[in-house]
């Protein structure tokens, strides 16, 4: 027994080491303009990397870094994904109140269609074979048929300030209540909201992630913390303290990493060591604004998207807490991987 309980200590401890061996920078890709930015999403079937970027959605190759396209005339575009099954993909216009509908080869439209307000984040379901959208503003989602192009649901969440979502592929959504501290999930065909979950001491949840496999969801708070919850009963597993203005999170069910992107210019890397047990094992230096995260589960890669910034205009009695002004031209794309 007790030769049994050293080779499993054994095992757990070169697992920790390998995962504090560490994440570094393997590309930097400037893709220039202007404007802001929020999700990017990576198509691994297709090899392509979708940026969002103030009116457009960025389109690089995977293989080469370079830009393959644009998917353009966008009206304050937060995100954008790929549903390869069905030849389409998807975006999130917030500004227009809208999702746009594409074509995965040409990148040019194919349908308009009315969500909520403020459409932000977003997912693909393929237990219900439904794209997700996350309405900010008027804490709505919006389910649509991406092959059909149609709207065939409304879900009314209740709360405020409405952030990410996400799926245990087993007919449950969760999503994030920003300015309640919770997380609320529903039936992903039924669309009925099944529990509403207080995440205290947690406070305004951003990005979620979940391990399917040990059913733990992963919540990034603005108070520098990453409550993991059972995704079963929410109970609260662990709090984990991770970097500051949090935006972003994603799992790696391979390496059991959750990593979160942190506006400050970090990521924070924890470990899953046991489904009840968590451990920060590197936090990476990043560049500041790189708040939003994507993973390659293929080669285990993360992306983050930011710019340089130049000076931070004075405070004024409309805006006293100005942003620094980003530099025209820098917006990029950094690569992480382990060494």
């Amino acid at each position: 027994m007790k030769k049994s309980i050293v080779v499993l200590s054994m095992l757990v401890f070169a697992q920790v080491v390998a995962a504090q061996s560490g994440f570094h920078l393997i590309k930097k890709t400037v893709i220039g303009g202007e404007g802001g930015w929020d999700y990017l999403s990576v198509d691994t079937e297709n090899k392509k990397l979708y940026v969002s970027h103030s009116t457009q959605v960025e389109v690089l190759d995977l293989n080469t870094y370079t830009k393959v396209g644009a998917i353009t005339d966008l009206k304050g575009v937060h995100g954008a994904l790929a549903v390869p099954k069905s030849g389409r993909g998807i975006t999130t216009n917030g500004r227009s109140n809208s999702v746009t509908i594409f074509d995965l080869k040409t990148l040019k439209p194919i349908v308009e269609l009315p969500t909520g307000k403020n459409p932000d984040a977003l997912l693909y379901d393929s237990f219900s074979d439904h794209v997700f959208i996350f309405n900010h503003s008027d804490v709505t989602v919006t389910a649509i048929n991406i092959s059909e192009g149609k709207v065939v649901g409304t879900i009314d969440v209740g709360g405020t300030a409405l952030e990410a979502g996400a799926s245990d592929e087993n007919g449950t959504i969760f999503v994030n209540l920003e300015d309640t501290h919770e997380i609320v999930s529903f039936d992903s065909k039924t669309l009925a909201v099944k529990n509403k979950w207080k995440i205290s001491p947690g406070e305004e949840p951003t990005g979620l992630a979940i391990d399917q496999k040990n059913h733990r969801l992963f919540s990034v708070c603005h108070n520098e913390l990453m409550m993991v919850l059972d995704s079963d009963n929410g109970k609260i597993i662990a709090k984990v303290p991770i970097g500051k203005r949090v935006d972003g999170v994603v799992f790696d069910p391979e390496l059991k990493l959750a990593i979160s992107s942190n506006g400050e210019g970090s990521m924070t890397v924890v470990k899953e060591i046991f489904p009840n047990e968590f451990k920060v094992v590197e936090t990476v230096k990043t560049e500041p604004g790189a708040r939003t995260i994507t993973l390659n589960p293929i080669n285990h890669h993360v992306y983050v998207s930011t710019a340089q910034y130049g000076e931070t205009p004075p405070a004024t009695a409309e805006n006293p807490n100005p942003r620094p002004k980003v530099i025209p031209g820098t917006f990029m794309v950094l690569e992480y991987g382990m060494k």
